[in-house]
């Protein structure tokens, strides 16, 4: 089984341009994947070399929560998603990141996202 993973990193971004980065093709074509193809709800991310994995739209409540699953998943509980909440003491932007790895590949995992998270600082000056 699978372990679940979450992370939470703080941005001073507004929400909406956070948002935008992490629900939209071209958002995510930013930071996630050399380049990110939508049609309707499904999404083919593809990265350098030629590599191509799509996914599905699972969930989308606007500037709060978005979702997706890989299609080739083996378990259709599990999703990697983004979920978007204002701390009410500072103002800040927290991201929660949701994943789902290996246990053997868990800290792997996290690094991969720290890295990403480090690039969607960049873009966004946050």
């Amino acid at each position: 089984m699978r372990k679940k993973i979450e992370l939470e990193y703080i941005f001073s971004s507004s929400v909406k341009v956070l948002f935008s980065r992490l629900s939209t093709a071209a958002g995510l074509a930013e930071w996630f994947a050399d380049d990110v193809l939508q049609k309707g709800e499904r999404f083919v991310f593809v990265w350098h070399g030629g590599t191509e994995h799509a996914a599905t739209l699972l969930d989308l409540k606007p500037n709060s929560r978005v979702r997706f699953a890989w299609e080739d998943a083996e378990d259709e509980e599990e999703y990697f998603g983004f979920d978007v909440h204002v701390e009410p003491l500072t103002g800040d932007v927290a991201l929660i990141v949701t994943d789902f790895a290996e246990e053997d590949e868990a800290e792997d995992a996290v690094d991969l996202w720290d890295k990403q998270m480090e690039i969607l600082h960049r873009n966004l000056g946050a």
